[in-house]
């Protein structure tokens, strides 16, 4: 199986525009991510929160390592000493933000915290322009004012009471971790992706799985834990391994964006698996979360196009010819890929 993922991966990427394609696995990466919150949710009723953080991650590197033991592996180049730093935080961040999210999500709706992870996008945006220099456009800016607003809304249980949801709370920490991690895995994407999601599996669900022991959570039954690894390998470990690839030509902040349609499908399968009811701050944050997704996809789609112009000059000079050459570039942006020609005398 890992070895037809690899070659499916390779086909896509030599048979398309590499954009299209990192756009097409950032989006099958957040369809995949959907299910872990609804799914989650009702698992928490049986397994502890670390617990059930520990198993999800633990379930992603089990499963991409036996994947990458009986396929062929990737013809990408292993992780070396100078990538630790980035290595180990985003190893200690994935150990935080799991925990962190199946708290919140013990605490608020599944609905609500499907929609909340779309903070992700302004916290790996606002780390990526502060710490790592990448710039961030207008577009993006009014994406992350109004991811921000509508979040703001999600941590409150109602317009009417204005009752604090300290679940939301949990997932915003959660998001922020995620925001740090994503920056972190950027450094690491041209490396080997499953690489990248056994590491992160491996490890960050050992983290979790000591911090469950060492505060004594209630051991979950054996079926349930089979449940929980095998969502951890859909929804973190194939999610994770085809994030990382599109990372690879979009960077941290654009497959962000992409990757926020994970929150409102998973919003629609939280009212169809779990029923639960839409409340009227739900709805006009949903509003409000839609508008700055829309900015944020937007965002991506203004590309920047550079090439280079040569013109020759000729001239005469004490009886001689002089033939020179000038070469110098160009940066266009626009929208959609559209094709535009310049004519040079």
């Amino acid at each position: 199986m890992k070895e037809q993922i690899d070659i499916l991966l390779q086909m896509g990427a030599a048979s398309m525009d590499k954009k299209i394609y990192a756009i097409l696995l950032a989006l099958l990466a957040a369809v995949l991510y959907t299910v872990n919150i609804p799914v989650s949710k009702i698992l928490l009723n049986e397994v502890e929160p670390i617990y059930m953080a520990s198993l999800l991650y633990f379930g992603a590197g089990i499963g991409m390592a036996v994947l990458s033991f009986v396929g062929h592996g990737e013809k990408a180049p292993s992780l070396t000493k100078a990538e630790l730093p980035y290595t180990v935080g985003m190893i200690v961040l994935d150990v935080i933000a799991p925990i962190c999210l199946m708290i919140g999500l013990r605490y608020a709706t599944s609905a609500n915290v499907s929609l909340l992870n779309n903070f992700e996008i302004v916290a790996t945006s606002m780390i990526a322009f502060v710490v790592f220099k990448e710039s961030v456009s207008v577009l993006m800016w009014v994406a992350i004012v109004l991811i921000t607003v509508s979040s703001i809304l999600l941590s409150f249980d109602g317009i009417e009471s204005f009752d604090f949801s300290y679940g939301s709370v949990f997932v915003i920490i959660a998001c922020i971790c995620w925001g740090l991690e994503n920056n972190c895995t950027r450094k690491l994407s041209s490396k080997s992706a499953a690489q990248i999601v056994i590491l992160k599996g491996l490890f960050s669900g050992l983290g979790s799985f000591i911090v469950a022991t060492l505060i004594k959570e209630q051991k979950p039954l054996l079926k349930y834990v089979m449940v929980a690894l095998l969502l951890g390998f859909v929804s973190y470990g194939l999610s994770i391994y085809f994030y990382v690839h599109a990372q690879k030509y979009l960077g941290a902040s654009k497959t962000s964006a992409y990757y926020s349609v994970n929150p409102f499908v998973g919003s629609l399968l939280s009212f169809v698996i779990l029923q639960e009811a839409l409340s009227s701050t739900y709805c006009i944050a949903l509003m409000i979360m839609f508008l700055g997704a829309g900015f944020a996809v937007l965002d991506t789609l203004q590309i920047k196009h550079s090439h280079q112009h040569e013109h020759i000059i000729v001239h005469t000079h004490d009886g001689s010819t002089h033939t020179h050459k000038i070469v110098h570039n160009h940066s266009h942006k626009h929208f959609f890929g559209k094709e535009h020609h310049h004519f040079h005398i």
